[in-house]
């Protein structure tokens, strides 16, 4: 890649949300059009970098691998670009999606996390499509049906829920906190 780094910030280890939050606090410090090297170990990184520089202004400019870390690289917007998204205002607790769940009502839960945390553990019949797909995918679902986005801590179904909002979708709802404060039934394998 061409350009020069101006910062470097080490989130290994760190999972959804706090790359992205140490990753905001960073370049707030930053000058505009300077360049942040966002380092994760997290594979749902990916496309949490991707969505929220789309989401803010700041230019995303890729994504190199070594080994297990991610290399994220961002310019940093001009203040007349960067803007502070807002959360998507349709939410469900955990709690009241459990009980929709329970009474069978005629939802879908659409899990976004990568393929490898679904796996890990899921909410029984959730359809699988992690955020980095859902711009190829999000045609698999029915914009008329009530759709419930899930993932580890309400992050990335937020920007799920924002994208499938400037599609059409209307009956949408983010799961909060998700799946890291799920007490209802949980399957495992894909």
């Amino acid at each position: 890649m061409d350009f020069k780094v101006d910062k470097v910030l080490d989130c290994k280890g760190l999972a959804c949300p706090m790359p992205i939050v140490k990753t905001k606090k960073t370049i707030e410090q930053m000058e505009a059009g300077q360049v942040l090297e966002m380092q994760a170990t997290d594979k749902g990184s990916v496309a949490d970098i991707q969505g929220w520089a789309k989401t803010t202004g700041h230019e995303y400019l890729g994504t190199e691998t070594e080994g297990d870390v991610f290399k994220h690289y961002l310019r940093k917007a001009g203040p007349q670009a960067a803007n502070d998204p807002a959360t998507y205002p349709q939410t469900i607790s955990n709690a009241l999606l459990l009980q929709k769940l329970e009474a069978r009502e005629a939802i879908i839960v659409v899990d976004v996390r990568e393929s490898d945390e679904y796996a890990d553990g899921h909410i029984p019949g959730a359809k699988a499509i992690p955020y980095g797909e859902l711009e190829d995918r999000w045609g698999e679902l029915n914009p008329d049906q009530e759709i419930m986005v899930v993932c580890r801590t309400g992050n990335r179904s937020d920007l799920a829920c924002r994208f499938l909002d400037e599609k059409g979708f209307s009956k949408l709802k983010n799961v909060l906190p998700g799946m890291s404060g799920w007490n209802g039934p949980v399957e495992t394998g894909k």
